[in-house]
């Protein structure tokens, strides 16, 4: 129940009572209406240029996004360095190292191919910083692909270096007599007169006039497959089999320094000279093959000899003279 209030008259000395008007309480209430909106809309201005407080844990999340997009920021540098170097690499593995090896270069696409099908990165969205974090995240997974495109490429050139090495090894390139040993060339590779025939016939080798029991050398490494005298003509005879389709065979020798099996390198003494089989005299026959075909020698000393020396010994070995076997 509403408590009902009086006022004193003075006139008539007596109570009386006060009479609420309608029109008064609406206005009451419309003007406590305004003040609250007023009042809240004040304290909003307020509360929105007045610097808030921060906890302790909201500062230390600040500084560590702060810091977080510093590393980031870093980190795409670092790539950026990193893709000139590994762009760098890539032009010298494509027209350096490959083109050396006959290999191959590698396709652009194959180097540059991105991550299709699938958004690896849809968990990476959704955030304040999504869009920092998965660019960054997309360029290191294409510069860990390339990377790992690059090494496969450099595994491949390593493998091909050892066959290249081992091949440049093989190949006959050095005089199986030293310079300072022979006595002269007495033939060299084409038509000659033979010694005994004195008919006109094509000489497969090069014969090396030297004293008796000179050393022969291996001229290039590979494996003896024969050292014996059952060829007809070479007399004591040894022949290495070079791999790559390279044989060399080393003719009227006086006795052996290796047996059938024996690897040999570049160099080693084989044998020594001498005048056993069809010979005239004290010399060493040489001939080289590729794929069981004869093929001229003086096309394999560049490796002891310079370049005065051998166009020498291609002058000598251009005459049409007579051969000693």
């Amino acid at each position: 129940m509403s408590k009902v209030k009086y006022y004193y008259d003075s006139e008539t000395l007596s109570y009386k009572k006060i009479e609420r008007r309608k029109g008064r309480r609406l206005g009451i209430i419309a003007l406590s209406i305004v003040g609250s909106f007023l009042a809240g809309f004040i304290l909003l201005v307020i509360y929105l240029n007045i610097p808030q407080i921060e906890t302790p844990k909201e500062k230390a999340l600040k500084r560590e996004l702060k810091n977080m997009k510093l590393q980031y920021g870093l980190l795409n540098k670092k790539m950026d360095q990193i893709q000139d170097v590994l762009a760098n690499i890539e032009d010298r593995d494509n027209n350096i190292y490959r083109l050396y090896f006959e290999a191959n270069p590698i396709p652009e696409e194959q180097r540059k191919a991105g991550f299709g099908g699938v958004n690896r990165y849809k968990n990476l969205e959704g955030f304040d910083n999504s869009k920092l974090i998965v660019e960054t995240t997309k360029r290191m997974d294409i510069l860990t692909k390339q990377i790992v495109v690059q090494s496969k490429s450099l595994d491949e050139i390593a493998k091909l270096a050892k066959a290249k090495e081992k091949l440049l090894s093989a190949i006959p390139a050095i005089q199986p007599v030293k310079n300072e040993d022979l006595s002269r060339i007495a033939s060299g590779y084409g038509w000659r007169t033979d010694p005994f025939t004195k008919v006109r016939k094509f000489h497969y080798g090069m014969d090396f006039t030297a004293p008796r029991r000179t050393p022969v050398y291996a001229t290039g490494d590979g494996r003896v497959i024969r050292a014996d005298n059952r060829s007809t003509g070479y007399g004591n005879h040894i022949r290495i089999d070079h791999g790559f389709g390279y044989t060399t065979l080393y003719g009227h020798l006086y006795k052996y320094n290796v047996r059938r099996g024996q690897k040999v390198k570049r160099g080693d003494i084989i044998g020594f000279v001498g005048s056993t089989g069809r010979s005239e005299g004290p010399h060493l026959h040489y001939e080289v093959f590729k794929d069981d075909k004869r093929i001229n020698p003086i096309n394999f000393y560049y490796g002891n000899l310079s370049p005065e020396e051998f166009d020498k010994v291609l002058e000598k070995a251009q005459q049409e003279n007579q051969s000693l076997d």
